[in-house]
């Protein structure tokens, strides 16, 4: 919609296929009953655009009041539907007032007219303004549809006097002049689309505050069936029809042509026909239709373009484009034009992918393009390799050779794959040693494969140790490469404190994918850049080691002092015993009910791309490609549920505990096991507390707790099919999408458990955003985050769930398997919100490991980010 938006105007989409009078689909199924079905089909329209649901039940062999009332409750109870508001849409008033009992917020009435009367007309006014909804008023009165300019305006404006004069609101008004058919042959009828334009633009002007709408399926009935058609018109009629004045309209958001990319022969003729430029204009849109009816027109032209261009241009486009629909063609006639197939790869592919690197590098290209770009470009040498193969010759190294791993007992590798694929779209070789690798692993396929770099990538805290553990493997072999160190736990802080002192080569943090580049670059260079940042990094972090050195623990409050600062329990908050306590096992959680509860702000963030959504969606910078790649989200996830790819499955536990301190003792069955938390011991000015888990049980008496598992299973068959089809793309999109159903899941059990199995907020009536705000009593911290930093007590948790908790296990690293899961406690009290442990010192490590019953070593390698 941005080219309308740029015509003048903001352009609100009505969703109009939950309407049983112009969705065969919706009509099958309400009138089967298939209510959760037909939910899905508003989900899909506020996916696609809506802004608006229109909802319509006029089917004779429905009960429109029955259904309308259904299925309006059915959608408010869908955070990511309800977000949006309702048009009740009924020529029934009784069905329009049983929709208007069901919807909160702000409904809109479609439709109300003066057909009956003033006496009617006002009568219904006053009943939609006692709702407070908003209307839509058609230009109908006693006589008749108005189908005139004249008509049309003349109708509105006496609707509006009517209206405003009692104390309607003009911006709760929203006119419908009538959209007809065009091009239908018929003489009379070929002014219909330019007589709305012209009575909008008068009605706008005679009628301050209200709004304009239409159903732009009317315009282009005489082409039902061509569907290419049908979306010129329309998109050719929003053109000029938003500048005019129609500011919002029922039309199918996911089914618009931009103007500027319409075949322009097509283009024109729909003009002539909606701006009524020409006698023969009809004539001449039937004559062409035909040629377009089973194709999309400005998709057809822009691929006939470029697939007559030379061979070496197609496959700089394709790659560019992340098109991968010719490539293997394209790749065998370059093949077979040049002296030898590796010069296929050193030639045009690698020309494509260093346009690729410099618009990625120059921010004109953004990460999801990127690895579709890398898609075409491995497809395109899995074609090649036979051939060079048969020559018995390895393919050129390019710019260098990069072996990447992430580390023993860690199983996360989304941001690994994604700085590979940059690497590999700029001309590095990556050899990519996968997941749980051992050090032994790294070091031997480093030697083996003559690499110039080592890159390794951990999301756990206890993977940072574990690349102390490499780098010190590395000095003791004597090696000089370079170091790469990255993921999420990772930062410049620990690298320059903890893994550079064990190496004495360069050891270099990298902050994410678009830098990765620019490093790897200077430090295979032969010129002075690569002494530039080797030398310039190790200043830098000896400057941070020095700036650390002495700051001890003057920032912090002693233990003891601390604990005596701590949260004051206030037993008011103070949760019920469960409704239900012990164990809770979901075998398997429907797919199509954690949709609603993703959070999709952190699946962008995964991609690198900047944003909340969903104003992500519409960002001047990244929201094109926010958009794309949103909509293959959309579609991945539909075949994720239609198809059953992935299985959540969760548990859950609601136990008797009791304080002691700053531990927490859970009683299981017979057995008592102690939970030991962290308390913040950062100095804390006036009024605020050193806040400890712990706190926000009763000191005083029994209270209750309780902990989960939730893990997405079945995902590796799919990968397996991707990667076997060298699509990167599809691979880290399922996993992205894996890591969001398992956080939607989290969030919606937790929902579940404070509604029904502990019970304590039955009554919570809260919006998926409200859900990702946290509005709600009661926390679900997780081991590893900075409310609860320990990873080892996950070994602690699981027990407590019972044998295999759901289906998840740890690694030696405490990771869990699947990689996308989540695992925590249950905390009901009223007040707990926890800020975090900032950092620890000497003593509380020192308390912490006692409480644990484990050495100052083996405490220190658990906590160690909360030290440093």
């Amino acid at each position: 919609m941005s080219d309308f938006a740029s015509a003048g105007a903001r352009f609100v989409n009505i969703g109009e296929r939950t309407n049983v009078t112009g969705s065969a689909k919706f009509k099958k199924l309400v009138l089967a009953g298939d209510y959760d079905a037909a939910v899905e089909v508003a989900r899909q329209q506020v996916e696609a655009g809506a802004q608006i649901v229109d909802v319509n039940m006029d089917e004779a062999l429905l009960d429109g009041v029955q259904a309308m009332t259904i299925f309006l409750k059915r959608i408010a109870a869908e955070p990511d539907i309800a977000r949006v508001p309702v048009m009740i849409d009924s020529s029934k008033w009784s069905v329009i007032e049983a929709g208007l009992k069901c919807v909160s917020g702000k409904p809109i009435v479609n439709s109300i007219s003066l057909k009956e009367g003033e006496e009617a007309f006002l009568e219904q006014a006053s009943t939609v303004r006692a709702y407070g909804a908003a209307v839509v008023v058609m230009a109908f009165d006693e006589t008749g549809q108005a189908d005139s300019a004249a008509r049309k305006v003349e109708i509105c404006q006496r609707a509006y006097k009517l209206l405003t004069s009692n104390g309607f609101p003009a911006e709760d008004i929203i006119f419908d002049p009538n959209v007809f058919a065009v091009a239908t042959g018929i003489d009379e009828h070929r002014r219909y689309a330019l007589d709305f334009i012209d009575a909008a633009r008068e009605i706008r002007a005679t009628c301050p505050g209200v709004h304009i709408s239409g159903g732009l399926s009317n315009l282009s009935f005489s082409f039902r069936g061509n569907e290419p058609v049908r979306r010129a018109m329309h998109s050719v009629f929003l053109y000029h029809a938003i500048p005019a004045g129609m500011d919002m309209g029922i039309v199918n958001a996911g089914q618009l042509d931009v103007y500027d990319q319409i075949d322009p022969e097509l283009r024109d003729a729909c003009e002539d026909v909606i701006l009524d430029r020409r006698d023969d204009a009809t004539e001449r849109l039937i004559t062409i239709a035909e040629r377009f009816k089973h194709v999309d027109p400005a998709t057809e032209k822009k691929e006939a373009e470029w697939r007559a261009w030379p061979v070496a241009q197609r496959l700089a486009h394709a790659l560019v484009k992340g098109i991968d629909a010719h490539i293997v063609e394209d790749t065998e006639e370059a093949r077979q034009a040049a002296e030898r197939p590796i010069h296929v790869i050193e030639g045009p592919l690698m020309d494509g992918m260093n346009v690729v690197g410099d618009l990625f590098g120059s921010g004109k290209m953004f990460l999801p393009q990127v690895v579709k770009s890398a898609r075409v470009m491995k497809r395109a040498v899995a074609h090649l390799l036979p051939f060079i193969e048969a020559e018995k010759d390895e393919s050129a190294k390019g710019k260098g050779r990069i072996v990447m791993a992430t580390v023993k007992g860690d199983v996360h590798d989304i941001g690994k794959n994604i700085v590979g694929v940059v690497l590999q779209c700029n001309g590095y070789e990556v050899v990519d040693l996968g997941v749980m690798t051992p050090w032994t692993e790294i070091l031997q396929s480093a030697n083996d494969n003559n690499a110039d770099i080592i890159g390794l990538s951990g999301l756990i805290t206890p993977s940072l140790d574990e690349m102390v553990t490499v780098a010190g493997e590395m000095e003791r072999a004597g090696m000089n490469l370079p170091l790469l160190i990255g993921g999420a736990t990772t930062s410049r802080a620990h690298t320059a404190l903890r893994i550079a002192p064990a190496y004495s080569g360069p050891v270099i943090h990298v902050l994410d994918a678009s830098r990765a580049v620019g490093v790897a670059s200077a430090l295979v260079s032969s010129g002075p850049q690569r002494a530039e940042l080797i030398d310039g990094t190790a200043a830098d972090y000896e400057a941070l080691r020095q700036s650390r050195a002495g700051r001890g623990d003057k920032d912090l409050a002693t233990i003891a002092d601390a604990r005596a600062n701590g949260f004051a329990y206030d037993p008011e908050g103070k949760a019920p015993p469960p409704l239900k306590p012990g164990i809770h096992q979901f075998g398997e959680w429907p797919l199509r009910d954690l949709r609603s509860n993703i959070d999709w702000t952190p699946f962008f963030r995964a991609w690198e791309l900047a944003g909340t959504y969903p104003a992500i969606l519409d960002d001047p910078v990244v929201g094109e490609s926010a958009r794309n790649l949103f909509e293959d989200a959309q579609e991945m996830l539909n075949r994720i549920i239609v198809e059953h790819w992935l299985q959540p499955r969760g548990t859950v536990g609601l136990w008797r505990c009791r304080r002691d301190g700053d531990d927490v003792w859970v009683l299981a069955g017979n057995e008592e096991v102690r939970i030991p938390f962290l308390r913040q011991q950062i100095k804390k000015r006036e009024g605020r507390a050193n806040m400890c888990l712990a706190d926000f049980i009763d000191p005083d008496g029994e209270d209750w707790i309780g902990g989960f598992a939730v893990g997405i299973h079945g995902i590796q068959p799919h990968l397996d099919r991707f990667r076997a089809n060298n699509d990167d793309y599809s691979d880290i999109l399922l996993k992205a999408l894996a890591d969001r159903l398992a956080e939607a899941f989290a969030e919606r059990l937790h929902q579940h458990v404070r509604e029904n199995l502990w019970g304590y907020a039955a009554t919570e009536q809260l919006s998926n955003q409200d859900l990702i705000r946290e509005s709600y009593s009661g926390i679900r911290p997780a081991p590893g985050y900075p409310a609860c930093p320990d990873h080892s007590l996950k070994p602690l948790l699981f027990p407590l769930l019972g044998e295999d908790p759901a289906g998840v296990t740890l690694t030696d690293n405490f990771a869990m398997l699947p990689a996308s899961a989540v695992s925590g406690f249950y905390f009901g009290h009223r007040d707990s919100q926890y800020f975090g442990v900032a950092k620890i010192g000497q003593d509380q490590l020192a308390d912490y490991a006692e409480r644990r019953g484990v050495d100052i070593e083996t405490a220190t390698r658990w906590l160690r980010p909360n030290l440093d």
